[in-house]
């Protein structure tokens, strides 16, 4: 059930003192975005030379950008009193950016990243950590961060051993979700503290449970790697992995609420996607295409096209002389190069460096070192002869030829894969070149493989990869390539792998990741899925092929209600959705992909019509089962398990991730027999 409205809380005598430092607050941070504006004008005019200009123009602008682009919103959320240790005597409030009169000034707000306010999701009364009172302020549900709006606080004295729940904690963890997904920086709990401030250099697996708040986690540590090492994150960058766009929109609000903008959130298709997909994989195929034995037979496929045995004598004409390299020499050049295995293209250039310095070698015990043109000449000249012994290719050409040669297939997967697999694996109308190939979802996968072998993609400095239990090992493999330099945030929950391929532990998929020593830490205390909903769920997971802990839920509210359709399953899903609508908060409608359909036209002719799932801020919602992963809505109407559950291969998977969406009440219409 829903606590009550913030509003109830009585009104303390402290609260005109709040809300006159919350006004001082508002001021500053409007001088700060003044004064950031204004140093994009006086600074890119300050600067020694126009490239220093260029530069220092564009750090401010992007200062100035995120400072305008901040929502609107309380400017703190707590406060914390010292009595003891290094700020004894202080008193801070913690919001979700630092704020001050001025830059030298002591701030009015700190960031909740701040060193100083981990102790607000830290300290206890067993170890108060030096926090003589920590404070929680209740706001108005919406609130613009209008001072008005600041209607109570908490005070916890932690000094005198006071332990108790939080009224207003629990309040906001149960708020209703209309709308896109919230920032967590006020409730972060302490167990996900320590998975938020993780170093930079250690890469983390988050097993978690559903509404445990793994997602949650992977943004705010994003956030908080940003704060606190923002040269290294900005010089290679922050990549934000989602399953799909419907849930990077969803989620896509979190960053700049927490004074993060500019971080790439895409999808693993957008991200090796080199062609649009208008072709398709049969089940099998598609199975195969991911499996990690392919990355041998693309390798294979690859440096087939590299022969030391088809090396000649390199004879380079200069007036009447010739410069020569011998066959054997070039050849000993290519197997040496070969041998150290680079990149492909490395590995090209290598060899055709090698050969002009051996013949620079030549020329310079015959007359001195040669001049730079002369190097150039040489170069050129040698290329034609690189060609034919390491020939420049794309990946498309090695791709097209593999799948639609049998010969060349047959000996690439040679040892790797049978002679059925390779049957399954060839296009059964093989285009004319790899220009006409109709290429399908699980094709742009090999040609990113074979575009790594070439030529390494550039890297993020930390890549968030969120409902990782679905990535195939080649997906994987398209992530390592890159964060081979940066470190990585794994979410998921192996309970709600649904693809052919999803994992089955941790390990495996770790190391295809190639991360396989990454600490994978379960959240298993759920905040948000209420008991009732939590318990029905493990019924589901103990018929799951998973080894992951049971869920429990520190919500002791919720409901319930299995609804039996008779013989009028869209009748009685229209009545559920009706008594979903009298309460408060978002309604979803989950169904089946098939059923959608049907379930629609039936909530039409009803006369209560439901957005689809992209449109976030819509009261209802009907959502196919397919895209439900990751979304959040308070009350779930889930519209005949079993059709759900015998939709695909890991259908029991999907329905566990569809009875786990709910935040305040579940309620299930069947006509059939239940699953669970």
């Amino acid at each position: 059930m829903t606590s009550p409205h913030p509003a109830a809380l009585p009104v303390l005598p402290t609260l005109p003192l709040e809300r006159a430092h919350h006004d001082i607050c508002r001021a500053a941070l409007a001088a700060m975005v003044d004064g950031a504006q204004e140093q994009v004008v006086v600074g890119e005019n300050v600067s020694a030379s126009g490239a220093d200009a260029e530069v220092l123009g564009y750090q401010l602008r992007s200062k100035a950008k995120e400072m305008w682009e901040l929502p609107e919103g309380p400017l703190f959320f707590g406060r914390l009193d010292f009595d003891g240790g290094e700020h004894a005597g202080q008193a801070y409030h913690v919001g979700r950016l630092r704020i001050s009169e001025h830059p030298a000034a002591p701030p009015l707000v700190v960031d909740w990243r701040a060193p100083v306010s981990r102790a607000f999701y830290q300290a206890s009364a067993h170890d108060p950590q030096g926090v003589a009172v920590r404070r929680r302020f209740g706001w108005a549900p919406g609130s613009k961060g209008e001072s008005r709006d600041l209607t109570g606080h908490e005070d916890e004295h932690l000094s005198r051993g006071e332990d108790r729940a939080s009224d207003i904690l629990v309040r906001e963890i149960e708020r209703p979700r209309v709308g896109p997904m919230r920032d967590i920086a006020a409730t972060i709990q302490p167990e996900q503290d320590d998975l938020v401030r993780g170093d930079l250099g250690v890469s983390v697996c988050v097993q978690g449970a559903p509404g445990t708040g793994k997602t949650a986690v992977g943004l705010h540590r994003a956030a908080y790697l940003l704060y606190t090492h923002p040269q290294r994150i900005r010089r290679g960058g922050m990549l934000i992995l989602g399953p799909n766009r419907t849930f990077l929109s969803y989620i896509a609000e979190v960053l700049p609420a927490l004074g993060e903008t500019g971080v790439r959130q895409s999808t693993l298709p957008e991200e090796i996607g080199r062609h649009p997909v208008t072709g398709h994989d049969d089940a099998r195929a598609a199975a195969l295409k991911h499996d990690p034995r392919m990355a041998e037979v693309l390798r294979r496929a690859l440096y087939a096209r590299v022969s030391a045995a088809r090396a000649e004598e390199i004879a380079i004409p200069e007036g009447a002389y010739r410069w020569r390299v011998p066959a054997g020499e070039f050849a000993r050049i290519v197997a040496d190069v070969r041998a150290e295995e680079p990149p492909y293209a490395v590995g090209r250039e290598r060899v055709r460096t090698r050969a002009v310095g051996y013949v620079q070698a030549l020329a310079e015990r015959r007359a001195g070192p040669p001049p730079h043109a002369w190097v150039r000449k040489m170069s050129t000249a040698v290329r034609p002869y690189v060609d034919a012994v390491w020939p420049r290719v794309r990946a498309e050409e090695v791709v097209a030829e593999l799948l639609g040669t049998e010969r060349v297939l047959a000996a690439a997967a040679e040892g790797v894969l049978d002679a059925e697999e390779q049957r399954a694996l060839l296009w059964a109308g093989p285009p004319r070149s790899w220009k006409s190939a109709r290429w399908s979802a699980a094709d742009l996968v090999l040609l990113d493989e074979v575009g790594g072998l070439i030529e390494h993609p550039e890297g993020y400095g930390h890549v968030v990869v969120d409902e990782a239990q679905d990535l195939s090992p080649m997906e994987c493999r398209a992530i390592a390539r890159r964060a081979a330099f940066g470190s990585l945030t794994v979410l998921g929950d192996l309970a709600q792998g649904t693809t052919p391929w999803a994992a089955r532990t941790w390990g495996a998929l770790l190391a295809h990741l190639g991360r396989p020593d990454a600490s994978v830490v379960p959240l298993t205390t759920g905040f948000r899925v209420p008991e009732a909903v939590v318990g029905l769920a493990n019924r589901l997971l103990r018929r799951l092929d998973v080894d992951v802990p049971e869920a429990r839920s520190l919500r002791a509210d919720g409901e319930l209600r299995i609804r039996e359709a008779g013989g009028d399953l869209c009748g009685a899903t229209v009545a559920a959705v009706r008594d979903a609508l009298a309460r408060e908060g978002s309604v979803g409608v989950i169904t089946a992909d098939a059923d959608l359909p049907r379930v629609r036209a039936a909530l039409d002719a009803a006369g209560v019509p439901a957005a689809g799932p992209d449109d976030l801020g819509a009261r209802l919602t009907l959502v196919p089962a397919s895209l439900v992963k990751g979304l959040e809505y308070d009350h779930v109407v889930a519209v005949e398990p079993a059709a759900i559950a015998e939709a695909e291969e890991r259908g029991l998977h999907r329905l566990y991730v569809v009875l786990t969406r709910a935040v305040t009440g579940l309620e299930v219409v069947h006509g059939r027999r239940l699953p669970f």
